[in-house]
């Protein structure tokens, strides 16, 4: 993580595993590729459908990553505990951080229906429901870390451990923000970064800090380290000008650029971004 105060900004790439990155040691080629060339990061979606184009379970996916890769962070961006249920989130996060000896960032949010990833097994729908899940799952997710004693008998879930022993590495949690509803906003204030995501642009360097400001409303302390997000398109190896203003970003609080790369380009333009490293800028 990095500290708000800073002005050090990290590259990553983020990708969906499905279409041409349906193929695991596809995403596992790209994951080292972009370790040679500077990248910082490399995040992926989580989807359980995507119609007819091939698709990857992320988490296995992260696992073989964690084993190719040696300086790389990584993780799902963004993995909906209230579908993947939380204790298999913990399970596997804490699995993934050892592979890789604590290089996990666990993304997390309320997901996405649009291509029927909860409606088409029956999961639970309505946004307000998976809300209090998010939160009644993060604490679950945080105590199973924590390997204290944990009794919970919740709204959504029960649970009962015995104590045993914590993670030997700090998983830090972000949190997907697509609008800035003040709970959202609270919920991230209490983890360890957000990750404004709205479905139309690439938030402005205003943007980025209101959302700064809120975070602090929310409880943020001032100088404690939480990391801020931005996913947009800036290398220059693009086939279109690129719009973003990327000094503006850091200076309004960005942390960490999210390079995006999409499932609708072709294998080999992807690659071309992930080869040329980081914007320079």
């Amino acid at each position: 993580m990095i500290d708000l105060t800073g002005s050090t900004v990290r590259h990553a790439v983020y990708l969906p595993p499905f279409g041409p990155f349906g193929e695991p040691a596809v995403l596992v080629d790209l994951a080292v590729r972009a370790e040679s060339a500077g990248w910082d990061g490399f995040f992926l979606w989580d989807h359980v459908v995507a119609d007819t184009m091939p698709i990857a379970d992320p988490w296995t996916t992260l696992g073989a990553i964690a084993h190719a890769t040696t300086r790389l962070r990584f993780g799902p961006m963004i993995t909906p505990p209230a579908r993947r249920r939380p204790w298999v989130v913990a399970r596997h996060a804490s699995t993934v951080s050892r592979l890789s000896g604590g290089r996990l960032i666990l993304g997390t949010g309320l997901g996405s229906d649009e291509s029927g990833d909860f409606s088409r097994f029956g999961e639970q729908t309505d946004l307000l429901t998976r809300s209090a899940m998010f939160d009644e799952g993060l604490d679950v997710i945080r105590a199973i870390w924590s390997g204290r004693r944990f009794d919970h008998d919740g709204a959504h879930y029960q649970v009962a451990l015995a104590e045993s022993p914590p993670e030997p590495h700090p998983i830090p949690i972000w949190v997907a923000s697509s609008t800035d509803n003040p709970r959202v906003v609270r919920r991230a204030a209490l983890c360890d970064g957000i990750f404004p995501n709205p479905e139309d642009h690439t938030p402005t360097a205003e943007e980025i800090a209101e959302t700064h400001r809120a975070l602090g409303m929310a409880g943020l302390e001032p100088g404690r380290p939480f990391d801020v997000a931005v996913a947009g398109n800036a290398s220059p190896a693009w086939e279109e000008p690129i719009k973003v203003d990327l000094p503006a970003l850091a200076q309004a609080g960005m942390t960490w650029w999210m390079e995006s790369l999409m499932h609708l380009d072709p294998l080999e333009l992807s690659q071309q971004i992930v080869d040329a490293g980081p914007p320079r800028w």
